[in-house]
């Protein structure tokens, strides 16, 4: 019996759209049996689509991406709509397939969906098989020594590394076997994933290239460029120091395995840069941990003291944060970046996040499901850890006492300005003394840039100094009450 009219293996590609390091589709391929692979596109309410409209953009993309790679090699990516149990029962009627292969999701939505699913085929007479890979280690892998998981970054960090190196990344299949004859398929174009009226993406192509060989790139440029000097300058926004790998390590375009293999060849970069952009990755483990523990961990404080907050959750507030119109320019620059690149660069997320939080006193949840809606790197487990540690809810939190001051972390990390220059046009001609305080600039440095505030760019719309004070007495509350 030739391979390609033996009884094929199907695969179904999730949060792992690559074809190196893939170890399902490795597996798939190990004996030469003609591979289906295929996408579904999953009910709205499964909750494990792309998180937000911002993906929607990079999916449709990727998975342009992918079906071509997979073309190139002899191969095709199937795109189906449906309840996946109905969907791979089709695909296995069109094509004689009673064996699935995929790799593992660790978010409650994906677990959720998979665990019932996999049961549901094996008693219909399917063989599953699941693989590992989307993380550098499995999330029940490391726990403390009371036998519970880790709540402190530190000491989960100190187990990874002491856990030796992940298992090295396996290398893209050259060909894969092709069925005798291919089922049909959805148009990827037909799923809407891009705006049009407006199309308020259109600026995401200056700076990203989703899919595989974009993460490649992406890797390799970091790696010969950006690693060295690493532990300074990924907090100056204002310069090209960080390795913009993540919304191709949301989509699984690349695997945290290989992204470690590559530090592991480097002889000439400082070891500090190495040990603090891998500690990067281990924050995503460690966030995946514990969400995989905590699967409301984007809806439910893990400081429980923090249920009895007083959030106030001034509506215009929260607009204006979303427009980048607080008036700190910081503050705006980094929502304005958002909205341009669908991405925000880390320091300023840190930033950004304390002011919603701590200045205006809401809700940590708006922040985060905002972020989720306009990343492109949205993540579930790594977004909710972040908000959470920025508010004092979360696991080795930042105290919530620590309020960031706008200007001086501006002035800190920016202070030339040409960051917020960049994406505040407004303050483009302000002296950089200034520029993140234009509301204490002289009136002749304001006439002298063509400021006027509250008219060309707005006057804060709260003082910090209060507003420090307030977040601080509602902090003292719920300290009073337990």
């Amino acid at each position: 019996m030739s391979a390609n009219s033996a009884s094929p293996i199907l695969i179904w590609f999730r949060k792992d759209l690559r074809l190196g390091d893939n170890h399902a589709l490795a597996a798939a391929c190990a004996d030469g049996v003609p591979v289906i692979p295929f996408y579904i596109r999953e009910p709205a309410d499964s909750g494990n689509g792309p998180l937000g409209s911002a993906q929607r953009w990079w999916l449709h993309h990727s998975l342009s991406a992918l079906r071509t790679s997979l073309q190139n090699i002899g191969s095709d990516l199937l795109f189906r709509s449906g309840e996946p149990l109905e969907v791979i029962k089709d695909i296995a009627r069109e094509t004689g397939g009673t064996s699935v292969f995929w790799n593992r999701r660790y978010d409650p939505s994906g677990m959720a969906t998979d665990a019932p699913l996999k049961k549901a085929l094996l008693e219909q007479g399917f063989s599953v098989s699941s693989f590992a890979g989307q993380l550098l280690h499995e999330p029940t892998r490391f726990f403390n020594k009371t036998g519970g998981p880790y709540r402190v970054f530190t000491p989960f960090w100190r187990a990874l590394e002491a856990s030796g190196e992940p298992q090295a990344p396996i290398d893209p299949p050259v060909s894969i076997a092709a069925p005798q004859r291919w089922p049909g398929s959805e148009r990827l174009e037909q799923w809407d994933l891009l705006p049009t009226k407006p199309d308020w993406a259109s600026t995401f192509s200056e700076i990203w290239s989703p899919g595989e060989d974009g993460a490649s790139n992406r890797l390799q440029t970091f790696v010969e460029d950006t690693l060295d000097g690493y532990k300074t300058a990924r907090d100056l926004p204002a310069e090209a120091g960080t390795s913009l790998l993540s919304p191709h390590l949301a989509f699984g375009e690349i695997s945290p395995a290989r992204i470690w293999h590559a530090t592991r060849v480097l002889t000439d970069t400082p070891v500090d840069d190495v040990v603090t952009f891998r500690k990067e990755l281990a924050w995503r483990e460690f966030s995946y941990n514990l969400l995989f523990h905590n699967p409301d961990l984007d809806r439910r404080n893990l400081d429980r003291r923090f249920d009895a907050f007083s959030w106030l959750d001034n509506d215009d507030h929260f607009r204006r944060w979303t427009k980048g119109l607080t008036g700190y320019p910081i503050v705006d620059a980094g929502m304005r970046q958002l909205w341009r690149h669908g991405y925000m660069h880390n320091r300023v997320r840190m930033i950004a996040a304390s002011f919603l939080i701590k200045d205006l006193l809401i809700d940590w949840r708006r922040g985060e499901r905002w972020f989720r809606d306009t990343l492109v790197d949205a993540d579930p487990a790594s977004n909710a850890a972040s908000w959470q540690w920025v508010a004092g809810s979360g696991a080795d939190a930042s105290p919530f006492f620590r309020v960031f001051n706008p200007a001086l972390q501006g002035e800190k990390f920016d202070p030339e300005g040409h960051y917020v220059k960049q994406f505040v046009p407004e303050l483009a001609d302000l002296d950089a003394r200034y520029v993140h305080r234009p509301f204490a600039a002289p009136q002749a440095a304001l006439s002298e840039a063509r400021i006027e505030l509250g008219v060309t760019y707005p006057a804060p719309i709260i003082e910090h100094g209060f507003a420090r004070d307030r977040a601080l007495a509602a902090f003292q509350d719920i300290r009073s009450a337990t």
